[in-house]
């Protein structure tokens, strides 16, 4: 990595921290702000959360290209003052409409950010650095999220609207923080479609879906999503309530350890996960999770003291903190190095689309089944962990050696008497 390379990284963590720590302030208040302060009700409140889905699924697809055609920093610069108005606007907003068309602009803008801070991210590191740059990301964006949310929790008051207006404008703030922080950025020159060999930059989306590790690596995402983040604040923590009798407070502390998990493990982890073959570090991570669905299923379903359900519920929080810090310097780099030259914003891109969807039907299907189906939950989603675990063997064997161990690739390379290059992306 260049010294300006370096430069533009370091903007970008800064950045990146300052957006988590914006959203840290009202991600966690944002149904108790719409249905109770502003009156608005439950529905109302639900359906916010379905339009920051909804939005998101509609701009991801074009996002893609504006990067690819346009490079990340713009497109990033664009998605940061769309939020910045849409987060000042929901602070503002006294009715539904005005609630749920600031919802969207706010949904757009933060759904957009993902794939441009991730193709900056790409553009300002190497195979060697890649995974080390996207664990820090992870850890970032969680700890920025968690001091957030803490400051945003002492500064909120239920009975006075003017509390949330001010959450709401400091996150717009961070935002605009942030776009001034991105504009002293020198992106080094990225390949952009233009420097592809011929015939590459045509049909973008045909070109992926002719991708079958993509495809599957997608697939696999789903998955992921679906079975694990989906479920974080819907169908697990309402099985938590109503199975195994957890408190609103012992629900704050599962949610703490799982932050604290991955902030203490994620650095800890990284030169473990660097090593290791992708897919089997990805199917690694099934195997967590289905213990830790396990353990969820004593919470609920055993027959201990509520000490004991209560410490379980919280351990399950944990086990999936500790599978998300392998994820994140494993599934990130290597959507970067399946996607071909100057495609980079475009697998980012589809893999955030896919992201959303998993995000807004996991919720949809956890939730009732969390909430009254105890029993077939767990087992439904301990079949899902262990599924995750079949995918990603089945992945790997789509995968070249440079895209599922770049390490062991790289040092094989040295042996020889060569140098260590980008992995090249293999189409299938």
């Amino acid at each position: 990595m260049t010294r300006a390379m370096g430069a533009a990284m370091r903007r970008i963590h800064v950045g990146n921290a300052l957006s988590a720590f914006g959203l840290g302030f009202t991600v966690p208040y944002l149904y108790v702000y719409v249905a109770q302060v502003r009156g608005l009700g439950a529905v109302t409140a639900g359906l916010v959360l379905a339009v920051f889905a909804v939005a998101a699924l509609v701009v991801l697809p074009f996002a893609g290209r504006a990067i690819v055609r346009r490079g990340p920093l713009p497109v990033l610069v664009a998605a940061l003052v769309t939020a910045a108005l849409g987060a000042l606007s929901l602070g503002l907003a006294g009715n539904a409409a005005a609630v749920l068309s600031a919802a969207a602009a706010l949904g757009a803008g933060q759904a957009v950010m993902q794939p441009a801070l991730a193709t900056m991210i790409v553009d300002c590191s190497t195979a060697e650095t890649r995974s080390r740059a996207f664990a820090l990301q992870f850890f970032l964006q969680n700890l920025g999220l968690g001091v957030g949310g803490l400051i945003g929790g002492h500064l909120v008051d239920t009975t006075r609207a003017s509390s949330f207006t001010l959450l709401f404008a400091i996150e717009a703030a961070m935002f605009l923080l942030l776009v001034v922080v991105v504009a002293t950025v020198r992106m080094p020159h990225s390949p952009r479609v233009g420097d592809a060999p011929q015939g590459a930059a045509k049909g973008g989306w045909k070109q992926l879906m002719r991708n079958r590790a993509m495809v599957q690596l997608c697939v696999l995402g789903f998955v992921l999503f679906f079975a694990c983040y989906g479920q974080f604040e819907s169908g697990l923590s309402a099985y938590g309530v109503e199975a195994a009798g957890i408190s609103t407070s012992a629900l704050g502390t599962a949610l703490a350890a799982n932050t604290a998990m991955i902030v203490v493990a994620q650095f800890a982890v990284l030169k473990f996960v660097e090593r290791r073959k992708r897919s089997r570090v990805i199917a690694a991570v099934g195997l967590i999770w289905a213990v830790a669905w396990v353990v969820a299923g004593y919470a609920g379903l055993g027959h201990g003291s509520q000490e004991m359900a209560t410490a379980a519920f919280v351990s399950t929080y944990a086990l999936f903190g500790l599978g998300e810090a392998m994820l994140s310097p494993t599934v990130a780099p290597l959507v970067a190095d399946l996607a071909p030259t100057g495609l980079a914003g475009q697998y980012n891109s589809a893999f955030a689309l896919v992201k959303q969807l998993a995000l807004a039907v996991g919720p949809a299907v956890g939730g009732p089944m969390g909430a009254s189906l105890h029993a077939p939950y767990i087992v439904t989603f301990l079949l899902f962990s262990l599924g995750i675990s079949v995918l990603a063997l089945r992945l790997g064997r789509q995968l070249t050696a440079a895209q599922d161990q770049p390490w062991s690739a790289r040092n094989r390379v040295v042996a020889r008497g060569g140098t260590a290059a980008e992995p090249v992306a293999a189409e299938a």
